[in-house]
């Protein structure tokens, strides 16, 4: 395995064609990403989605489906990421929860809005991982397997 390469996942909530995104301060620039990170040890993909969306945006969520498995390489760092980005539905929303340190606040945005912000996304991951959603694709979530 490459030194470099990073296993994140991501999640798409979308309500009345809006989508949950985060801003957030990375390098002293302001992006903005879906509910997303790294793979922690011990944990499975869909509890690593669970936990970053809950972390980030105070909402917790329900993976439903898979959307895609994205593979992109930073220019200027060099690192690879493959991203396993999911589908679902939000629940309860938790108000006074205290966002992960980096996260300035959770926002929903529709696909125009995204699309104007283009250089302001985090990585081309975030319209990837839209774009894909909007065109339909849905792949079940057996189609990972988690073995002990």
């Amino acid at each position: 395995m490459q030194e470099n390469l990073h296993v994140t996942v991501a999640a798409i909530i979308e309500e009345n064609k809006r989508f949950l995104l985060v801003e957030e301060s990375i390098q002293g620039q302001v992006v903005y990403n879906q509910p997303a990170g790294h793979l922690e040890e011990d944990e499975t993909l869909v509890e690593a989605v669970i936990r970053e969306t809950l972390e980030e945006t105070a909402w917790h969520f329900v993976p439903q489906t898979i959307t895609g498995i994205y593979q992109w390489t930073q220019p200027e760092s060099r690192q690879t990421f493959m991203r396993i980005c999911f589908a679902g539905q939000h629940q309860q929303h938790d108000k006074g929860r205290k966002l992960d340190t980096d996260i300035i606040q959770a926002v929903w945005l529709n696909l125009q809005e995204l699309e104007a912000m283009a250089d302001r996304l985090r990585s081309p991951l975030v319209l990837a991982c839209i774009d894909d959603y909007l065109q339909g694709q849905r792949y079940p979530l057996e189609l990972i397997k988690h073995v002990i």
